[in-house]
């Protein structure tokens, strides 16, 4: 089983993503996701310079996949995605049909990540006419689903899963964070880069509830998937998604990978991994406490 560093969801000063991505490559991990995914305002690096930040890391030995937008607003955007998809090396993630559209026109195999909305084997064998090799699955989709596609007969993808990190459950034209700080999405001065790991957000009662984060709105809690690993290969997933976070990833990355070397269970560490059971997202299957050794992984 293939651990992969999915691309970054938050908004990190320059330097801040390049020292991150020259340490990642040092870790015992198979693919590294580049590129932002969320909000085209977050500008600190550009299409170019993901480009170049993946040329660099690719000598590393390691899959470097391009992720594309999840929302695509504006003809500029089309503009990056177009140069995303022509950087005649590197994969891409295609994060929305957009993607899909323009990397199909010029023949060339993508991965589908889990933005797409891929709930049966049609839609699933009409994305690998187009060219998908693998497909992450989206946040909701379980172990029922895969074992749906698996028995339609359909000759299937790589299945790519997301095993650690906050699950993005949502998008939206308006931009959640200026507005918590009375911004205006025209006028919201970059402030999402001030919570390297999103703005957490509470219910009316003071209890935690989601993440805010730009346009995206997150789960509240780490999805953690590292003890149902074995459940997972024999599902048939070949790989598992790790979310960077600001603090601790190196650990987040050994301990995965421990975890698939030993073949022991691991010990939880998340809070959330209802979904692939069938269940809630923010559920916790089987009910075990989060131990107190655990707090520096999961902590932002």
């Amino acid at each position: 089983m293939q651990l992969t560093l999915g691309p970054l969801q938050y908004f990190w000063h320059r330097d801040d993503v390049f020292k991150f991505y020259r340490e990642a490559v040092q870790w015992p991990l198979d693919t590294i996701y580049l590129g932002e995914t969320v909000c085209s305002k977050r500008r600190e690096l550009g299409t170019r310079d993901w480009i170049a930040l993946a040329n660099e890391l690719a000598e590393s030995g390691h899959e470097i996949v391009l992720s594309s937008l999840a929302l695509l607003e504006a003809e500029s955007e089309l503009s990056a995605l177009t140069r995303l998809a022509e950087n005649g090396r590197l994969r891409v993630e295609a994060n929305d049909m957009s993607a899909v559209q323009i990397l199909r026109e010029r023949k060339l195999p993508f991965i589908g990540g889990p933005g797409l909305n891929v709930y049966n084997h049609v839609a699933l064998r009409l994305l690998r006419e187009d060219g998908m090799q693998r497909l992450v699955l989206g946040i909701e989709l379980g172990r029922e689903l895969l074992r749906e596609f698996k028995d339609s007969g359909e000759p299937l993808p790589e299945f790519e899963v997301i095993a650690w990190g906050r699950l993005p459950l949502a998008y939206s034209a308006r931009c959640y964070t200026a507005r918590a700080l009375d911004r205006s999405k025209d006028d919201c001065g970059f402030r999402c880069i001030d919570y390297p790991d999103g703005l957490p957000l509470k219910t009316r009662e003071g209890s935690p509830f989601l993440t805010i984060n730009g346009i995206q709105i997150q789960g509240g809690e780490y999805c953690d998937l590292a003890p149902d690993i074995a459940e997972l290969q024999t599902a048939g997933i070949q790989l598992l998604r790790l979310y960077p976070q600001a603090n601790d990833m190196a650990a987040v990355v050994a301990r995965f990978r421990k975890t698939i070397d030993s073949g022991l269970p691991a010990q939880r560490v998340g809070l959330e991994n209802g979904y692939w059971h069938g269940q809630a997202g923010r559920q916790q299957m089987p009910g075990d406490e989060v131990p107190d050794s655990a707090q520096a992984i999961i902590s932002a």
